[in-house]
């Protein structure tokens, strides 16, 4: 088989990446790998070096000249001219992973979200479909909005409530013009959607990821912080946290890819109660001055100090949203059938999470 996959270099492309390599070796013939160029490096030397990184299976660094043979790294530049590149190569296998993570709610923020997750999207696809045999998009669980209750695998059919920001109604819209365009050029669709993710709990080392998103700005932006002020952080108690391990979704990913599956969702059977959750992350970063309400904070309320109203003109207004949804859970019978997520303590594993974070001083991985 030959494989496309974008967003190689990403929190969870990379994970996707070592994945494929370790399950699908010996059936990939060839692995396209588009990457972008930094300042410092080229889109071979960033790949080489996540490749020769620690943080690298084993089996990929004792075969790292095999694993080199079969990927072939392009330029992101060429990625929308697919014929040149790969010179009448079929793709079986178009891995979309690559995505920007973006929770601002801004109305000046909207036409950026939807370019680069929909429409970049379209112009990939519309370009790619006569060339390739199958599509596979990676969504986000939290496509289907703030929608409380048990929710199945098929959003498709599923009228979202309102989403909490553009980035969660761009990737809903985008999965819509997929199972749309897939109808008209009777290609197959294939949509998977990870929730939340946090660090590794399968491979070595445990609690790793390469990025800090989500909760761990939360984390960050109590553990950066240097005044001595008090804040209220609004939460409500029936919300919860859902994060599934970045290596565990992964794995899930390279093993429903090549199936007939056509919705997936990604998530941990179980949510960390929101309160319990926040209590966990302020605790581990060493934060206590702050009180927990069900009460709405913002500019028409008033601040309470400096730092409560940093924290709502920033990461609040992107957070808030979480933390005060309704509550949910997804149906993973499915899901568990195909790989069993590892039983572990939820709570301690968002401790330990925070604290390896805590560790690297919340430094991104640069490859």
């Amino acid at each position: 088989m030959t494989i496309l996959l974008t967003g190689a270099t990403g929190t969870l492309g990379s994970q996707i990446l070592f994945s494929l390599l370790e399950q699908k070796f010996d059936d990939i013939e060839q692995l396209f790998l588009p990457v972008r160029e930094k300042k410092s490096s080229t889109p071979e030397e960033r790949v080489l070096k996540m490749l020769q990184s620690v943080y690298a299976p084993d089996f990929v660094q004792r075969n790292l000249d095999q694993v080199r043979s079969k990927i072939k790294v392009l330029p992101a530049s060429v990625l929308l001219h697919p014929q040149p590149v790969l010179n009448d190569v079929k793709i079986t296998y178009f891995i979309h992973s690559a995505g920007y993570v973006n929770l601002s709610t801004a109305q000046d923020a909207k036409e950026e979200i939807f370019r680069e997750n929909l429409e970049f999207t379209q112009q990939i696809f519309e370009g790619y479909a006569p060339l390739i045999e199958k599509f596979v998009y990676i969504s986000t669980a939290f496509s289907a909005g703030n929608t409380g209750g048990i929710l199945s695998n098929d959003y498709a059919n599923t009228q979202p409530l309102a989403h909490r920001n553009h980035y969660e109604a761009a990737k809903y819209a985008t999965e819509r013009f997929l199972i749309q365009a897939g109808e008209r050029y009777d290609l197959p669709i294939q949509i998977l959607r990870p929730s939340v993710l946090g660090g590794n709990m399968m491979d070595s080392p445990n609690f790793f990821i390469s990025k800090y998103m989500v909760f761990y700005l939360f984390a960050k932006f109590f553990y950066k912080n240097t005044s001595k002020d008090r804040i209220r952080i609004t939460a409500h108690s029936e919300s919860g946290l859902n994060i599934v391990p970045t290596d565990y979704a992964a794995k899930v990913i390279t093993s429903v890819f090549d199936t007939d599956i056509k919705q997936l969702n990604i998530v941990h059977p179980k949510t960390t109660h929101i309160i319990r959750g926040i209590c966990n992350i302020l605790e581990t970063v060493a934060f206590n001055n702050f009180s927990l309400t069900h009460h709405q904070i913002d500019e028409t309320t008033g601040f309470e100090s400096k730092l409560e109203q940093f924290y709502y003109r920033t990461i609040g207004v992107h957070l808030t949203p979480y933390l005060t949804s309704k509550p949910c859970e997804w149906d993973t019978t499915l899901l568990q059938q195909i790989l069993p997520i590892p039983n572990y303590n939820l709570e301690e594993y968002l401790i330990n999470t925070i604290q390896f974070a805590k560790y690297y001083n919340f430094r991104n991985q640069q490859w």
